[in-house]
């Protein structure tokens, strides 16, 4: 009998236990103030935000007060339910972790102000962002509407002025400016060491990620997928605002940019000059495209279908800054307009490098409007003012895949045949309508293979 009353307390016992995660993961979720102590008091590094209480109308208190307490390491747990929140300041030595699950959600009829971010850091040092399969949401429509000023600054991750910062697994969508914006401060004019791995960003109002000023930035397996809102609207944008910014060993791969209303992938050095510091920006394992994988022309049938190149590089003057961008294996399908596209471009500057690149299927939207040249790859001379000298394109081992009977390769201004300086290498085109060039008005310094292969 009393072992019948054993292995029954037993089971009991067994029973109770199996409840005990949840309910110590519910117990961990609730105000702590004790905790709360244990930290601000320096004898506890890790923090957890509903310690400060959960409000399903407004946990921004909750965050940034578990931000700003000194914990070494934040998290961010799963509620059931979003965080909502209003601006959200990032602080030094700082681990934030969002839990699987966690949607960080901008508070309606909040972010009045211009450059009102989800998350913000400028001049901080030692971040990271842990987020696999999180998200922070903005409310991008809400921002574009009468009730709003109009801005393009209102981001969902930004990094200002800042060093060593990583990000890893998070989704950023629906803001009302970029998804990620990397840039400078008054203080610290180019952000230094940053990476950004494993993300997604989707439905930008301005850029998937906008990189005005950084070295050492890596931007690895991220999809950059539905910009749409205002220019320039691409994908990734490499942009300096100043000449004393700087792009420096900028690398980006293994990413996917798809459905941007823009170019898929943008770099535009306007700004800087030959007194800048040389640029080094490098795309490695890339893919852009509108559409989903592997569709035809057939497929589109929208007559409003937007998009721009797949990969453009532009507004390298006379007098711009000296350096490379290359792409190396990367790869475009089914683009909005080009497949490549250099467009006032210097000779005389930074030299662009396509590396066993492929254009496939460009030109699948209408643009009407368009009067120019359709070709998959196109060295385009749009302002005299910037340069006299378009060119200085390496072409190592590109092919284009192409099924209509025009030009792989052009020059072109907006008055006519453009002239082209040092343009070399080799392009394989696969169309069974065989292969032309339009290479302007006496060439100079150009020697472009164009090989035929008609599949």
């Amino acid at each position: 009998m009393h072992m019948r009353k054993s292995f029954s307390l037993i089971a009991a016992m067994l029973c109770f236990a199996a409840f005990l995660p949840s309910f110590a993961e519910a117990v961990a979720n609730a105000p702590n103030p004790e905790a709360i102590e244990a930290v601000i008091s320096g004898s506890r590094a890790d923090a957890n935000a509903a310690w400060w209480g959960f409000h399903p109308e407004d946990s921004t208190e909750a965050i940034q007060s578990a931000i700003d307490s000194g914990a070494a390491t934040v998290t961010i747990p799963y509620m059931g339910q979003p965080w909502i929140v209003r601006p959200i300041t990032l602080r030094s030595n700082l681990e934030l972790i969002l839990e699987p699950g966690v949607l960080v959600l901008a508070k309606k009829d909040e972010f009045h102000g211009r450059g009102d971010s989800l998350f913000r850091a400028t001049d901080m040092t030692d971040i990271t962002i842990r987020g696999y399969g999180a998200t922070l949401r903005m409310r991008k429509k809400d921002y574009q509407s009468e009730a709003y000023e109009r801005a393009e600054w209102r981001m969902g991750v930004a990094i200002v002025g800042c060093k060593r910062v990583t990000i890893k697994g998070l989704r950023v969508e629906s803001s009302g400016g970029d998804g990620f914006y990397v840039g400078s401060s008054g203080k610290n004019r180019w952000s230094e060491d940053v990476t950004i791995r494993d993300c997604v960003s989707h439905d930008n109002h301005r850029q998937g990620l906008s990189v005005i000023s950084a070295q050492n930035l890596l931007v690895e397996n991220c999809v950059f997928s539905g910009t749409s809102g205002t220019p320039p609207e691409a994908g990734i944008d490499l942009e300096p605002d100043s000449a004393d910014e700087r792009l420096v060993n900028c690398v980006v791969r293994n990413c996917v940019f798809e459905n941007n209303s823009g170019h898929q992938v943008l770099v535009y050095l306007k700004p800087l000059t030959s007194e800048s510091e040389p640029v080094s920006i490098r795309f490695e394992n890339c893919h852009s495209r509108m559409g989903d994988p592997g569709m035809t022309l057939d497929d589109f049938t929208d007559m409003n279908q937007r998009g721009w190149s797949g990969m453009s590089v532009g507004a390298v003057g006379d007098n711009g800054p000296q350096g490379s961008i290359e792409f190396i294996n990367c790869t475009s399908e089914s683009t909005g307009k080009e497949g490549a596209k250099i467009f006032d471009k210097s000779a005389k500057g930074a030299r662009v490098r396509f590396v066993n690149c492929s254009w496939t299927r460009p030109w699948v939207s209408a643009f009407r409007e368009y009067g120019g040249l359709r070709v998959p790859v196109l060295l385009h001379l749009r302002r005299p003012e910037i340069t006299q000298n378009l060119g200085g394109v390496n072409f190592v081992n590109c092919h284009v895949y192409d099924s209509a009977a025009r030009p792989a390769v052009a020059a072109w201004n907006d008055a006519g045949a453009a002239q082209i300086h040092d343009v070399t290498g080799t392009i394989v085109v696969h169309n069974p309508a065989g292969a032309r060039t339009h290479l302007g008005v006496e060439p100079q310094n150009v020697s472009l293979a164009v090989e035929t292969l008609g599949d």
